[in-house]
């Protein structure tokens, strides 16, 4: 891996961090961004949420908000009232008016800064009732954003827990056990069947097959025999290879993988909030209304009524519904779309997604099904299709090779065959009626009569397995990861939506062509790592706003990388599921088309929000001013403009696209729950 795939870019301290300084603790030492290091592979579960020290303070204030609410009704004034209000207030502005002023301190401005002010403002007008419930609303949506973010990347072990702890090493002769961190290049690994490599290397004797979909996405498993490379995190399948490693145990393809996702969420992190692009001008402008109306006064000699009217002013800018204006829109969108397995960790990322106007696609488990199947069988002169799948079958019994359960599905009703062997890397081979039998990889079976078939084959996409009965080649099987029957509708629906499409891979290019040209996608990029992926992504990104759909951990990094990352499934990847902005219950890829257009919706009642909590804020304004309105009305003006912000903001929980969704809307029910996001 190169240097440049890590970025330049320091990630943020989180825990999966400190598990990448546990694996490296040299790393840890030059990059002060990773905290304290704990065990790798420690099990430092995310807090559930009545547990989370984020959300106490939020939760102290809105109890306290509402016993003075009841309070007042039952008659109760005075102090009593005025300590739960005042109470109520402190406990959430404690959450957001520290981080408002290092904000300031440091020139960036946003809303935060408008509701402290708003506070301070109505406070000293006395109407703590009003600063408190501002504080409480902020508080507990900042609280909840938090949370999403810590969990995204909480995920990041899943990552880690990859590499094994220990790997076996012939050093000098000797057979050792070591950690898999202090494995350095030039090593030799012995890696058994069913075990995972612990860091990129070459094949140095022995052959076999792989499992890379960890790191490439590759469905099917590949070949390898001497001289091969082999990723950190492959599964060795069968025999025993000997790896000499070309990276250190801490610095290989899974390693690289945690940097780029923490890297990614770093820089998608640092992206203003809507409400807060909108703030940065509008602070300036109403501290310098206010400090010029109090400067007024001063030059009139009425500086008691001038001041007043400052305050006034500052709470007339204050955004209360500004405020919620993208809050309440954001979680009636999320939670209607919930109900269709349409999982969103953030209003940032929902905000996002109403923007997306390209949509790149992982091919293996998002558009295909991640099931070998056996798509065609090609047989020699007077050799039925059942003989060649029975002897197939016959063989495969005896074998954990991945392709034996396609074959195993093909034929379900099958003898067994005697006296079996596998030979690991190319096939297998027996006794079935008491004649000799075998089956396996073309590179190893000359198709003879049958090799023009087996290019065809291979040029469909297909991986080819020749069936060979006394030394003669009889048939071929082609195997391939089907597209999903929604694939095609959902790319249809998806360009009907004006919205680009294009698929990105580490499958080989052939089968990559062949899935996407039945999809309808005609932009394909395929034989890509993680780092190639995300670098994509980047570079898509720059052009319009765009979303990567996946499931696996090697799309971690491209869904970390994107505008809006969507992990397809409850039964994808952890990895992918934390890294993603957007999970799906379903593998239905007709939900795609129905989250984005139901997002977009959302995105313009949002929009319109804010242009009427803008509009208010501007007609206040020479109000308050003039003394037109006093502290009364401004209030009471801004308690409609809340009431008319929510009315409005409800609408999101309606999907418009009800038409398209229905088919989709069955699978979303029917499929199992996502991990928590929130």
């Amino acid at each position: 891996m190169s240097e440049e795939c890590c970025g330049a870019d320091a990630p943020p301290k989180s825990r999966a961090a400190d598990s990448l300084a546990a694996a490296n603790p040299a790393s840890a030492a030059a990059d002060s961004s990773v905290g304290t290091p704990a065990p790798h592979g420690a099990d430092d579960a995310l807090a559930p949420w009545w547990k989370d020290r984020g959300l106490a303070l939020p939760a102290i204030s809105g109890i306290l908000l509402v016993a003075a609410v009841i309070a007042g009704w039952a008659g109760v004034t005075g102090w009593p009232m005025s300590t739960m209000f005042g109470l109520s207030l402190l406990a959430g502005a404690a959450t957001f008016v520290p981080g408002a002023v290092r904000r300031l301190l440091r020139g960036s401005l946003g809303v935060g800064l408008l509701m402290t002010i708003a506070a301070i403002g109505a406070v000293l007008l006395d109407h703590v009732g009003e600063a408190a419930a501002l504080a409480f609303l902020f508080s507990i949506a900042e609280a909840l954003e938090d949370r999403a973010m810590d969990r995204a990347r909480h995920g990041l072990r899943a990552l880690l827990a990859l590499i094994p702890d220990t790997a076996l090493v012939e050093r000098e002769g000797s057979i050792l056990t070591l950690a898999a961190r202090d494995l350095v290049v030039g090593d030799l690994l012995i890696v058994r069947a069913g075990e995972r490599v612990a860091t990129d290397g070459v094949v140095a004797s022995g052959r076999g097959s792989v499992d890379t979909s960890a790191v490439t996405g590759e469905s099917l498993p590949a070949a390898v025999d001497t001289g091969d490379v082999v990723l950190a995190g492959s599964i060795n399948g069968e025999g025993v290879l000997r790896i000499r490693t070309t990276a250190n145990g801490t610095d290989n393809s899974l390693t690289t993988i945690v940097h780029l996702v923490e890297q990614a969420n770093a820089r998608k992190g640092d992206r203003a909030r809507l409400a807060d692009r909108i703030a940065r001008p509008l602070v300036p402008i109403v501290l310098g209304v206010a400090a010029a109306v109090v400067g007024f006064g001063f030059l009139v000699g009425d500086p008691e009524l001038w001041t007043e009217r400052a305050l006034v002013v500052l709470v007339a800018a204050s955004p209360c519904a500004l405020a919620i204006a993208v809050p309440v829109t954001v979680i009636s969108a999320i939670g209607s779309a919930s109900k269709l397995g349409i999982i969103v960790k953030s209003g940032a990322a929902f905000e996002r997604m109403g923007s997306i106007r390209t949509v790149a696609f992982d091919k293996t488990g998002t558009l295909t099904r991640n099931q070998p199947t056996v798509v065609a069988v090609e047989t020699v002169d007077g050799v039925t299709r059942d003989e060649v799948l029975s002897i197939a079958a016959a063989l495969e019994t005896h074998s954990t090779h991945p392709l034996a359960h396609a074959v195993l599905a093909a034929c379900p009703d099958h003898t067994e065959a005697l006296e079996v062997r596998e030979d690991a890397g190319r096939g297998i081979s027996g006794i079935l009626n008491g004649v000799p039998v075998r089956a396996g990889s073309t590179r190893w079976m000359d198709p003879a009569a049958l090799s023009p078939a087996a290019l065809r084959l291979a040029d469909e996409g297909m991986t080819v397995m020749a069936i060979e009965r006394s030394g003669i080649v009889i048939g071929l099987l082609g195997i391939r990861d089907e597209l999903r029957p929604d694939a095609a509708e959902a790319v249809s629906q998806l360009a009907s939506a004006g919205i680009r499409t294009l698929m990105l891979t580490g499958d080989n290019s052939r089968t990559a062509a062949t899935i996407a040209a039945e999809a309808g996608i005609s932009d394909v990029r395929a034989e890509l790592l993680p780092a190639d992926k995300a670098s994509a992504i980047a570079a898509l990104t720059r052009e319009s706003p765009t979303a990567m759909i996946g499931d696996g951990i090697n799309d971690a990094p491209a869904l970390a990388t994107a505008d809006v990352g969507i992990a397809m499934g409850a039964r994808g990847s952890a990895a992918a599921v934390e890294s993603a902005d957007v999970a799906f219950t379903s593998s239905d890829l007709r939900l795609i088309p129905v989250a984005l257009l139901h997002a977009r919706r959302g995105r313009r009642i949002m929009t319109g929000n804010i242009v009427l909590s803008l509009a208010i804020i501007v007609g206040l304004f020479p109000l308050a001013l003039t003394g037109v309105l006093g502290l009364a009305g401004v209030v009471l003006v801004h308690e409609l403009a809340e009431l008319v912000v929510i009315v409005n903001g409800l609408r999101a929980a309606r999907l418009s696209h009800s038409l398209d969704s229905r088919s989709a809307m069955g699978a979303g029910r029917q499929s199992q729950p996502v991990r928590s996001l929130v």
